[in-house]
């Protein structure tokens, strides 16, 4: 089936809701030709939404038994989402570049406060506006100068095939603040995001996890025409938590690219990345 594939998910291992076997069974039964695991990368610190250390060689095991048993149904690849937190914790440090992974999605969740804390943007429109308020004094604007400095610092590092959910702080920006992204200095953040992107040869994922509930992708549809004018080249992925999920909203953000007159999508197609057709 066209352009059935996904590289965005979150099993058991991380904060994903299901086993990394029920995922692969939900892709095979859906009709995928190529499907990936990307569980949240260890930080230097614990926390319940990603894969523990210790865990790593459990989950590579796991992977290896499972691309065994259905690679006459499926190409299988395994991969993680690895944060940019400071030039120690990032997708390019030697301990992420020597795992045997299939590929690499570098993101940015965390940013530090004025104060050396560290917070997570990644949160409720609710928890977000505390954590501005509270945590910078009630300056959104710096708390999102700060979201861009990290992400430009990711893509500076590099050592990732694509970027998860670009831009993905404009929703909670906007509820905190209706208008702001809209801003210029805001707009000028954003392009020179995605020029330093292109500049890096790097993807950019459309991320399709909010579409059902808050009806948008990540990055924004308004941004897109940027990514469309400095040819990025784009993976559509459902960075689904669920195995009913994992399809949710891909359809909908092909069928919106291919509107707006993007050909095409990169898919992994035996262990390379390919452009292939929006169909």
């Amino acid at each position: 089936m066209a352009n059935r594939t996904n590289y965005h998910s979150h099993c058991s291992f991380c904060d994903g809701k299901a086993s990394m076997e029920e995922f692969v069974e939900a892709a095979v039964r859906q009709g995928f030709t190529a499907y990936g695991i990307s569980s949240h990368a260890p930080l230097p610190f614990s926390t319940f939404w990603t894969l523990n250390r210790t865990k790593v060689p459990a989950y590579l095991a796991e992977f290896r038994r499972l691309k065994k048993k259905y690679k006459e149904e499926i190409e299988l690849y395994v991969g993680m989402e690895i944060d940019y937190l400071n030039p120690e914790q990032h997708p390019a440090t030697d301990y992420f570049q020597h795992l045997p992974l299939d590929y690499r999605i570098g993101s940015v969740h965390l940013i530090y406060t004025p104060a050396g804390q560290i917070i997570d943007t990644d949160t409720s429109p609710e928890n977000f506006r505390k954590l501005w308020k509270e945590k910078f004094q009630g300056d959104l604007r710096r708390l999102l100068e700060t979201y861009f400095e990290a992400s430009m610092r990711l893509v500076e590092a590099g050592g990732f095939d694509f970027v998860g959910h670009a831009n993905k702080i404009f929703y909670n920006a906007e509820q905190s603040c209706p208008g702001i992204t809209e801003e210029d200095w805001y707009k000028k953040k954003l392009s020179d995001f995605f020029v330093f992107v292109a500049e890096k040869g790097l993807m950019v994922e459309i991320n399709t996890k909010a579409y059902i509930q808050k009806g948008c992708f990540f990055p924004s549809i308004r941004d897109w025409k940027i990514l469309q004018e400095l040819q990025i080249p784009l993976v559509v992925n459902s960075d689904a938590h669920r195995p009913e999920l994992i399809h949710a909203g891909r359809a909908e953000a092909l069928q919106q690219l291919k509107e707006k007159g993007f050909k095409t999508v990169m898919e992994l197609r035996e262990g390379k990345w390919q452009e292939v057709p929006i169909v």
